[in-house]
Parts: structure tokens; sequence; C-alpha cells
């Protein structure tokens, strides 16, 4: 049972809804316009306020499900969280979108919120925070991200492994923008 709800996750991931809401509406592909991300921070860019709301909704969601279903199917709270890491990973590198995705912070939010609410809502209050504070998105989710780490240590010890490999992949594909805080070209909003 556990493969099978990890290879529905991970398919489950690799809908993007950016492209998705993208191609229905005529908007210019996300991979290959603004930052070249298929994440609601670029279709807010390219599509306005509608689009990017329902890009992260569609990207929480699918963080979201397989954690309740792999819960009610009485998994481990460790089996949840690579449940849930499968979904992230289907977003980074989606089957249907050529491996070509985006970079896991509204799917992780949904995974995190399933998980362990508590660490949902530090992440999305440290998360508006910087963004209030830097007016910089890839900043918010590169210090939101491993902030919850400590928090799911001590609150939830068993979901750490699986957590911080979760965060290892954010910052990864955040390497770009990375190189771009430390040069000062990092797009603001």
């Amino acid at each position: 049972m556990f493969w099978l709800l990890a290879l529905g996750a991970y398919l489950l991931g690799s809908l993007s809804f950016a492209i998705v809401l993208s191609r229905a509406t005529g908007t210019p592909d996300p991979r290959m316009s603004g930052s070249g991300n298929a994440g609601a921070t670029n279709m807010l860019r390219l599509a306005g306020k509608k689009l990017a709301i329902l890009t992260l909704l569609g990207d929480l969601c699918k963080g979201l499900l397989p954690v309740l279903v792999a819960g009610a199917a009485g998994m481990t709270l460790a089996q949840q969280a690579w449940i849930g890491l499968c979904a992230v990973v289907g977003h980074l590198f989606p089957l249907y979108f050529r491996f070509k995705g985006g970079k896991g912070v509204a799917t992780s939010a949904g995974l995190l919120l399933g998980l362990y609410p508590p660490a949902a809502l530090l992440a999305m209050i440290a998360w508006a925070l910087t963004f209030r504070l830097t007016r910089t998105s890839s900043l918010a989710a590169l210090i939101a991200t491993p902030l919850t780490l400590p928090l799911l240590a001590w609150q939830r010890p068993d979901a750490l492994l699986p957590m911080s490999v979760l965060t290892i992949l954010v910052i990864w594909r955040h390497r770009g923008n990375l190189r771009d805080l430390f040069a000062g070209r990092e797009r603001h909003f």
C-alpha cells in the first residue's frame, strides 16, 4: 500500500497547475517566460492574481491530499511524510511535462499542512513576514522551509528525515535564486 500511495502522490504532484492553467487560458508557458518557474509566483507575474491563486491552491492541495489519504489508510507519520515528499518530487520533476517543474514551495506547504499544521502555520508566517520585509519570494521560501525543522524535531521527530530531504530539495531548486540574492540581482515585487 505504501508504494502504491507513493506512486500516486508522484503522479498527482506531476500535474502542474501553472502549466495546465496557462495552456487553458492562452497565457505564456511559465517555464518559458518570466522567471522560468512553473509556480504561483511566476504565474502572478505572467497572468495576474486569479491564475496565481488557482495555481497556489492547486499546488497546495496536491501536497495535502496524499498525506491525508496516507493518514486515513493508517500509515505512520514517517510514511505519510515520505508519501507527501513524493508529491513534491512530482512537482519538481513532473512526468507529464518533461520533468521541468516548479520549486515545490506551495506543494511543500500542503504536505506540512496535512502532516503537522503548526509547522505549516510557522512556515506561512515566516514566509509572509520575510516577503513583507524584503518583497522577495525566493528569500521567503529559503527562510520558511528550514525554519520548520526544529519544530518538527521537537514535536514530530518521526517526520524529521523526510522533511530534511524536502528542505534540501527546496534549497537546491532555489540555487539560482541564491546566486542572484548574493549578487544583488534577485527579482523583487
